[in-house]
């Protein structure tokens, strides 16, 4: 969560190519997305159906569409004028419109090529698995198009961001290595799904008056800052849930329990979110992320969690191939 340093014009040319690359289409976060194809892929081996040329396939087709909606994004707030002088879009990454450090020809090469790349894979996958795999890819192509706009603009952009992370991309990548869809799989899912969602909300909340003021209508923005809070800590909690659920049902075993062992950090966050976001931040806050609030503290506990969360995962998952019973009954 730590400040994007912004780079001089000097310092940009040096880098090569992939570098650029990397910093323009904020690379950082295309752990999320590896994680959840890593998902999909532990469940497909689970299953005893896995192929890792399916796999390495459907992952990098999934980081490149993943890195072509991060440049759209940045294009379309660009245009719109949403990132200028823009402080919360520093917080998280390198602007290369907004800096100067990239002219719209450039830019659009570099997204050309990072979407073709997304496409061609997307094309061997659906000559490969065929089935599901067109209108999963399509679904894909429609969030990665339209999330910036409309969806982000007109409080869908959550929404978006937990169907995508979850039953789209792990329940996707589990379809094309397995060319089965599984309920549990995509419940699975959800739980890992909330991560993401959760700090995207709370980012939203964090600069709830900036977006309001610039017209960008998400969801934090229609309900409130006050129901934000609550909807952030429902799904925190509803992770829990999920996983006490699916071991109850008999579609994982005790393992997933494991991430009981995180809740105890739920206290802390039950603080923060139980009140408005200070003015001005605590004596003990790191300056470095100011004004960022509650998006750290969702990071935070994500980052927590789903370390929990994917280790009971592969254990159970071990565990089970190697005959060994997780039920609780």
């Amino acid at each position: 969560m730590d400040r994007m340093p912004r780079l001089s014009q000097s310092e940009w040319q040096a880098l090569d190519p992939v570098a650029k690359w990397l910093i323009a289409c904020r690379a950082s976060v295309l752990f999320m997305t590896f994680t959840a194809a890593a998902l999909g892929g532990l469940m497909a081996w689970r299953a005893q159906a896995f192929s890792l040329e399916l796999w390495l396939a459907t992952v990098l087709g999934l980081l490149f569409a993943h890195a072509t909606n991060n440049l759209l994004n940045d294009y379309t707030d660009s245009r719109r004028g949403i990132d200028r002088d823009n402080y919360y879009r520093n917080q998280y990454g390198v602007h290369v419109l907004e800096d100067g450090l990239m002219s719209e020809r450039q830019f659009w090469r570099y997204l050309g090529v990072t979407a073709a790349v997304a496409l061609a894979l997307g094309a061997w996958l659906i000559q490969q698995r065929s089935g599901l795999t067109l209108n999963l890819m399509l679904a894909g192509a429609f969030f990665v198009l339209f999330y910036t706009w409309p969806l982000k603009y007109y409080g869908l952009g959550e929404p978006a961001v937990l169907l995508v992370w979850g039953p789209l991309m792990v329940g996707g990548s589990y379809y094309v290595l397995t060319g089965a869809w599984d309920w549990g799989v995509a419940w699975l899912s959800l739980v890992f799904a909330f991560g993401p969602t959760t700090v995207l909300f709370g980012k939203h909340t964090d600069k709830l008056d900036a977006d309001r003021a610039k017209g960008v209508n998400t969801l934090p923005v229609i309900i409130g800052e006050a129901r934000s809070r609550r909807w952030v800590l429902a799904m925190m909690v509803g992770q829990y849930l999920l996983c006490i659920a699916l071991v109850l049902s008999g579609h994982f075993g005790w393992p997933l329990l494991l991430v009981l062992l995180s809740a105890p950090a739920q206290r802390e966050l039950f603080a923060v979110y139980s009140a408005p976001k200070p003015t001005v931040p605590p004596a003990d806050y790191p300056a470095e992320i100011w004004p960022l609030w509650f998006s750290a503290f969702a990071f935070r506990h994500t980052r927590r969690f789903t370390s929990w969360f994917l280790a009971a995962v592969i254990l159970d998952t071990v565990l089970g191939r190697l005959g060994v019973g997780t039920g609780l009954i």
